[in-house]
């Protein structure tokens, strides 16, 4: 595939009118007819041009001079389909009546208009963004899965159609569908996007986050997304803590062999040590607060509509349904102690990120799936800042790298990064001696 544009470069030209809003709009409109009908990563719009060309009107006769234009000019977005917009129905990738997912806009697509973005339209996802995978094929080869449940977003930006997408993560949502199709993805920490307006999986863990090209562009987008965003100066060079232990046995062979190259060619300080302790129990608490939660968010929907909902859905409602409440508060609380335990450990380490596979393999073949999202589970779990960045490829298809933060750090994080993502890019040459110090 070609090289992807940067949002920043896409954003700066739109704004200096090169090209023209109405051409722009024509050109994203064609793309999408041309493109999607085989990817499959927007949800079909009837009259999305006449729609797109009004706003894209509109919004050219409220900003008239270049000089005074809001960063996103003119930039297409896509929006995940669990993520109200107004004038777009709601579908949540189900087959639910819309009407009973309507509600009012959420905040954070005002903060896109606000900012001067057009919606190009609503993203395919996973059913109720949970295990029942949408249409959306992978664009470097569509007999693969293009992760989930953020399918359609990941897969538009790194197909060409948008430049920024929106995304959410209650697990691994983001980082993995970013990772299986070669983008950059930001899982904010929790709480630093509004919900409101978002249908929730399990309100306690889910975070909406988004997609581009490269780290700048998930910048650009954060700092326009993001509640009190407050950009800092370029990082130095970030010591990475690397997980051991249970963790790291998720990953295939393969990949572990190239995450291992990758982290040894960056050329930066690399201290080793278990963060999680009982890594079976972490998974086990974020299992029960998730499927618990995600009961209780559907339990009128799934009373009314039962019938409606896909197996793989119905079988995790049920599954919810079941965990007792006493156990749900237990998990709760061995939660904020992961939490507490997590960030000591990080702190005794001095640790600047935690850096893993973004997935534990390149895409698996079929559509039946949407892959594990195991290598985003703990970090999900503790409401840890998340991003994930291209790093090569196995087998021909992409492989991704996760950086993880402190909670409330996103911006420390990105910078930190933008550091990581020019080491990547560097050839063999220009890139330092690798320095370890293990623990």
């Amino acid at each position: 595939m070609e090289p992807l544009a940067s949002l920043r470069a896409a954003a700066a030209r739109l704004r200096a009118g090169d090209p023209p809003l109405g051409e722009h709009v024509e050109r994203l409109c064609r793309s999408i007819e041309l493109v999607d009908p085989g990817l499959r990563a927007f949800v079909p719009e009837p009259g999305r041009h006449d729609r797109l060309a009004a706003e894209a009107a509109e919004l050219a006769r409220r900003h008239p001079d270049p000089a005074d234009r809001p960063p996103l000019f003119g930039v297409a977005v896509g929006v995940k389909d669990v993520v109200r917009v107004d004038g777009l129905p709601t579908h949540a990738g189900s087959a639910l009546p819309p009407g009973v997912l309507a509600g009012p806009e959420a905040p954070l697509v005002g903060r896109l208009r606000s900012a001067g973005a057009l919606i190009a339209g609503k993203t395919a996802t996973a059913e109720f963004a949970v295990l029942a995978p949408g249409p959306t094929r992978n664009p470097h080869d569509p007999t693969h899965t293009p992760g989930g449940s953020s399918s359609g977003s990941a897969a538009a930006v790194a197909a060409g159609l948008v430049p920024l997408a929106i995304g959410t993560q209650t697990i691994g949502s983001v980082i993995r569908p970013a990772a299986y199709c070669g983008v950059a993805g930001f899982r904010p920490t929790l709480g630093r996007i509004p919900a409101e307006g978002v249908l929730p999986y399990a309100p306690t863990l889910d975070t909406a986050g988004c997609f581009a090209s490269d780290a700048a562009g998930l910048g650009l987008a954060a700092a326009v997304l993001c509640d009190d965003w407050r950009p800092v100066g370029p990082a130095g060079e970030p010591v990475l803590g690397v997980p051991v232990g249970a963790y790291p046995a998720e990953v295939g062979p393969e990949a572990l062999e190239a995450f291992e190259r990758t982290v040894a060619g960056l050329g930066l300080t690399v201290r080793r040590l278990d963060p999680f302790g009982d890594f079976a129990a972490v998974g086990h608490q974020l299992r029960t607060i998730a499927r618990y939660e995600l009961a209780q968010v559907h339990a009128e929907l799934f009373d009314r509509f039962g019938g409606l909902y896909r197996p793989e859905t119905a079988a995790v409602i049920r599954q919810g349904r079941r965990i007792d409440r006493a156990d749900y508060t237990a998990a709760l609380a061995a939660r904020a102690d992961f939490r507490r335990r997590l960030a000591e450990r990080t702190a005794e380490l001095g640790v600047d990120a935690w850096v893993t596979p973004g997935a534990t393999g390149p895409a698996p073949r079929g559509l039946e799936s949407t892959g594990d999202p195991v290598m985003s589970l703990p970090w999900s779990l503790a409401g840890l800042p998340a991003v994930g960045l291209p790093a090569g490829s196995l087998g021909g298809l992409p492989l991704g790298l996760q950086l993880v933060g402190a909670a409330g750090a996103d911006e420390l994080l990105l910078a930190h990064a933008a550091v990581v993502e020019r080491r990547l890019r560097a050839k063999p040459q220009d890139v330092p001696s690798r320095r370890t110090d293990a623990t």
